[in-house]
């Protein structure tokens, strides 16, 4: 059977990292529409005969059909739109994908609080064969030495942020004094179900850094495959097995 209407999905949160999260605020198609985003999808592959659901089996054939085939403009029906908490570090990363539709929390307008850092678990190595990616860990003394440093660096920055507020110094500018990569922002945040994939396939894989990772695992285990489960199971047997496609 396809997907039931995600009302239980709209609204959900779940937490990432230390002090992320990524909520689903809306869904096209509407669950008070009573149609799911599989069918959402079937239905708009048979707009030119006028045709809607033909029952579960014909309507999953077709679904995988589409994605089989990269006939992708019916999965561009289905929306998601989510507000996310995250570091810099990953905004960085996400933004370069155009797709997206995006409104950022402004540091201009809200101050930030004391704890608004990302810390992480653990330090990674720089890898030997590729440039710009991490592997293995440090060692556990080493690690907890890092991690107490950057303690110290964050609550110096921040008492200096402050020291700025209070001096009368527009936040704006008192920002300055706030470490840029480490800061956690939140941002609204809408891609539809196809591009979605496309940044899924990108994010998901071993390559990619950790910290958008685990953002782009959370939004597919958590949000993508229980609101569009026939879409999910054809993307892991046609896109997911064929990264190059």
């Amino acid at each position: 059977m396809a997907s039931n209407p995600p009302e239980v999905l709209v609204g959900k949160r779940v937490e990432v990292l230390d002090k992320g999260w990524i909520e689903l605020v809306d869904m096209l198609p509407s669950p008070a529409t009573g149609v799911s985003g599989d069918l959402a999808i079937v239905n708009a592959a048979r707009v030119s005969f006028m045709g809607e659901s033909k029952g579960p089996e014909k309507d999953k054939k077709l679904l995988f059909y589409l994605l089989r085939n990269h006939h992708t403009s019916p999965f561009e029906m289905v929306e998601f739109k989510f507000r996310v908490r995250a570091p810099l570090v990953t905004w960085w990363q996400w933004a370069r994908h155009r797709t997206w539709n995006f409104n950022a929390q402004s540091g201009r307008y809200s101050p930030f609080e004391e704890n608004d850092f990302y810390v992480p678990d653990v330090w990674r190595k720089q890898a030997a064969s590729n440039k710009q990616a991490s592997d293995g860990e440090v060692d556990p003394a080493t690690n907890d030495d890092l991690t107490n440093k950057l303690n110290e660096f964050y609550k110096k920055g921040y008492d200096l942020y402050e020291e700025a507020l209070k001096a009368g110094v527009s936040k704006e500018m008192a920002r300055l004094f706030l470490p840029g990569f480490s800061v956690y922002y939140t941002w609204v945040a809408k891609v539809d179900a196809h591009n979605l994939m496309q940044f899924l396939r990108l994010r998901m894989a071993p390559d990619a850094q950790y910290e958008i990772r685990v953002y782009a695992q959370a939004i597919y285990d958590e949000f993508f495959k229980p609101a569009l489960p026939w879409t999910a199971e054809a993307y892991e047997e046609y896109i997911l097995k064929s990264p190059s496609k």
